[in-house]
């Protein structure tokens, strides 16, 4: 008898030091890295997402999103790569960045080391400056750089991400020379336009909400990068229309270490599903957002 209570303990203290991904994501907080400091297009992406995942998975899961800004997104990225392989790290990627940056230099991620669960968003970008402005339009940014190069400031988040390869994109057709200057996100660009420290913004459609529909107040979008107007934005001319054939778009989506098991990527993706599913997290309730 005391052999078999022995072996039934032996059994139970296997059992509780082993994995508990049958009980993710009930047991205890998931970090959610981001890339970018607090603000900008991604991390209010996440932050607002995130609330209707949580209610999607049965209301137990919690998760708190760490801001990781840097080296155009890759130390976040790197963060998910070495993440313990539980579910309980995760984080953002961004789309082109995190395929650019490997492919221009030595990182600290792998794409190997990361798999991809869902993308969530296409986001164009546009081209923002201060409502005073002494710029109409983005044939008269392109007069200035012709007459002065590296006389208008271009602002975008890091080397490789979208906003970079946008300026690099609009510099290759306009044949100019901007001076760039990179961010650790896009609420810092904001403040330096307002501040009149910087020139031109290079950021994406859903950065900029305030200015949907009326494209009024201390900042104003010039152009779009994108192959037709947005509804959003239905006066904006696309570069295209003002001579300059340039499209790009952020993508952002969520990812875990590669090791994470099949069972919870797949409840992750399905809760992330119902999510963008959801009826409130489309119409932006207030209710639900953080």
């Amino acid at each position: 008898m005391n052999k078999k209570i022995l072996a039934l303990v032996a059994a139970f203290g296997f059992a509780a030091c082993g994995p508990a991904w049958g009980a993710w994501p009930d047991d205890k907080p998931i970090e959610v890295v981001v890339g970018f400091a607090p603000g900008g297009g991604t991390d209010v992406m996440a932050r607002k997402l995130l609330p209707f995942v949580e209610r999607a998975l049965g209301g137990k899961a919690k998760f708190v999103v760490l801001n990781k800004p840097g080296a155009g997104g890759e130390i976040a990225f790197a963060s998910i790569a070495r993440g313990a392989g539980d579910g309980y790290a995760i984080g953002v990627v961004n789309v082109p960045g995190y395929n650019f940056l490997p492919m221009t230099r030595k990182t600290q991620y792998s794409t190997d080391e990361i798999r991809l669960v869902a993308r969530v968003v296409e986001d164009p970008n546009v081209i923002v400056v201060p409502a005073n402005s002494r710029f109409d339009d983005l044939p008269a940014i392109v007069a200035a750089l012709r007459s002065k190069p590296g006389s208008v400031s271009f602002g975008h988040n890091g080397a490789g991400t979208n906003g970079h390869l946008a300026i690099r994109m609009l510099a290759a057709a306009g044949k100019v020379e901007p001076n760039e200057i990179s961010y650790r996100g896009t609420a810092a660009q904001r403040t330096d336009l307002l501040g009149g420290h910087l020139d031109v913004g290079m950021v994406t459609v859903s950065e900029i909400p305030e200015l949907h529909g009326t494209n009024k107040g201390p900042l104003r979008v010039i152009a779009i990068l994108s192959k037709k107007r947005l509804a959003a934005l239905p006066d904006v001319p696309t570069a295209e229309e003002v001579g300059f054939p340039v499209m790009t778009t952020a993508e952002r989506g969520f990812a875990v270490p590669k090791g994470v098991p099949d069972d919870i990527v797949k409840k992750l993706e399905a809760g992330i599903a119902e999510g963008l599913r959801s009826p409130e997290y489309l119409t932006g309730s207030p209710g639900m957002s953080r």
